[in-house]
């Protein structure tokens, strides 16, 4: 583990891979996940998707998000995505963040910290 990273040590920073319908429901997932301090940033962008659902192979446009956050938020960012999506089975996977740069993965951390009451 590099020192920057080592210096984070009680932070687990990670990325949330989450796909939506639109780029409307992605704004509206991602402002309310950053207004609620599960993540820090949201960045979303379109994509083609290839898979199979109800024994059929679709072909979708979708919009992927990358939401960065801390793995203790994991569970609470989870469960209200799962509220606001429009999925009946969302994408909503996580990936460790095995390094990164000092001072954004402290930002990362000051950002997703509790609100002060």
């Amino acid at each position: 583990m590099s020192k920057d990273l080592q210096s984070q040590r009680a932070f687990s920073p990670c990325l949330v891979l989450m796909t939506v319908s639109s780029e409307d429901e992605a704004k509206a997932i991602a402002t309310q996940l950053v207004n609620e301090r599960l993540v820090a940033c949201a960045n979303f962008f379109p994509i083609q998707s290839i898979y199979r659902w109800n024994n059929e192979i679709c072909h979708e446009p979708e919009w992927q998000l990358v939401l960065k956050t801390d793995m203790s938020h994991f569970g609470t960012l989870k469960n209200r995505a799962i509220a606001l999506h429009s999925y009946d089975v969302p994408e909503i996977i996580t990936l460790p963040i095995a390094d990164g740069y000092a001072p954004y993965i402290a930002w990362m951390k000051q950002e997703t910290r509790p609100c002060s009451p």
